[in-house]
């Protein structure tokens, strides 16, 4: 008999620079290892949704934000789990610093629509993105 699959609340951050250029994360860990994503990730003990978002930013990437609401929700499969995440618009909170990779990214970029056309992405992200109206210029 098979029960239901834990799920695993997650957030997801929609950084654009003053260009309108989206923040992208390579993984470097699974779900979508060496695939290009929204910085973000799990939710700790006692985290609001908002604080994960800073923290999981900050922790990535180095940048510093705010997160400003919530522009949409998706589920991944994973090995024995559904990630459940939310994913919020977030500001920078100076835009002149500049983003490096750190913690569970390979890497980590701005991109604009060019650029996005150009990565591998991970399944879904595009999609989402699109449906939300949160594309790079």
């Amino acid at each position: 008999m098979v029960g239901p699959v834990p799920e695993v609340p997650c957030v997801g951050a929609v950084v654009h620079d003053a260009a309108g250029r989206l923040l992208l994360v390579r993984r470097g860990h699974a779900p979508s290892a060496g695939l290009w994503s929204v910085p973000g990730g799990r939710l700790e003990a006692g985290e609001s949704e908002a604080e994960a978002v800073v923290r999981e930013v900050a922790e990535e990437t180095g940048l510093t934000v705010r997160a400003d609401h919530v522009v949409g929700r998706v589920r991944v499969d994973g090995d024995g789990v559904v990630f459940t995440v939310t994913d919020w618009a977030c500001t920078l909170l100076d835009p002149a610093e500049r983003p490096v990779a750190g913690d569970d990214a390979a890497d980590v970029t701005f991109v604009d629509a060019g650029g996005l056309a150009a990565l591998e992405m991970a399944p879904g992200v595009v999609a989402a993105l699109s449906g939300w109206g949160v594309l790079p210029r």
